[in-house]
């Protein structure tokens, strides 16, 4: 069963970290209407929703895939970049521990789950803001022992990996070059609409691929490669730097 570790909006999310984009207002109780809106679809995609409390004095934290990486074998806590987004990491580490052994980051490693792309036995982190070279090399000390390979890219213009590359199937990225240095030429790609840039995030559940709504240009080319994708509205978040992949921790139990 797919399992989907979730959090409701804080009321103080406009008070949010933000590092490429420009302050606006939030509008909170919309965005808890999306944010539901999201968690129903999950489960409409055969997801068990754990569904988190709100966080009243923690902005991001329905942010939650910056504050660890589930893979098979364990799950690795993270140690955010955002000094003020650590204190997020213990709520999460309590909901994971029923299904993963659990290993962390320590200081001075820094790394956001925004940063971990996951494509098979690859693990691509991006070089980013929030992400350094500290945090991929403790990364990689904790899950080469089950047989994942690790590998860096820099990341710029934007705030995570994710934001420019996710991967809607087993060997497909949906992608945007001019936020990374690199080709992912072991893969095929599909390269978001120019007029969309912020089109790259993508969320794969099961063989299904959940998309903001805000992007229908990007979703016309899913559609042509063939990618079966359900669209949901964002719009409020992204007002937060948040997008799809952050909102959920999904995994296999």
């Amino acid at each position: 069963m797919i399992h989907a570790i979730t959090r409701e909006v804080s009321p103080a999310i406009g008070q949010c970290e933000l590092t490429h984009i420009d302050p606006v207002a939030i509008d909170v109780e919309l965005a808890r209407s999306q944010h539901a809106e999201y968690r129903q679809l999950l489960t409409e995609l055969g997801c068990e929703v754990i569904h988190l409390p709100a966080e009243p004095d923690l902005p991001d934290s329905v942010f939650v895939e910056d504050t660890a990486v589930v893979l098979d074998e364990l799950a690795v806590l993270t140690r955010p970049g955002a000094e003020s987004r650590r204190a997020e990491v213990t709520s999460i580490a309590e909901a994971l521990a029923p299904y993963r052994s659990l290993a962390e980051l320590t200081a001075p490693a820094l790394l956001d789950g925004g940063d971990v792309l996951c494509v098979g036995k690859t693990i691509w982190i991006g070089l980013s803001s929030r992400t350094n070279r500290a945090g991929v090399e403790q990364f990689e000390r904790l899950v080469a022992p089950h047989g994942y390979t690790v590998r860096s890219t820099k990341v710029h213009g934007v705030l995570h990996l994710k934001s420019a590359a996710t991967a809607v199937s087993d060997d497909t990225l949906l992608v945007n070059r001019d936020w990374i240095n690199e080709d992912f030429n072991d893969y095929q790609t599909i390269a978001v609409d120019p007029s969309e840039p912020f089109a790259a995030n993508a969320l794969r559940v099961g063989e299904c691929v959940v998309f903001s709504a805000t992007y229908p240009r990007t979703a016309e080319r899913l559609d042509s490669a063939g990618i079966h994708n359900h669209s949901v509205a964002s719009s409020e978040l992204a007002k937060a730097e948040g997008a799809l992949t952050c909102c959920s921790l999904i995994f296999n139990v």
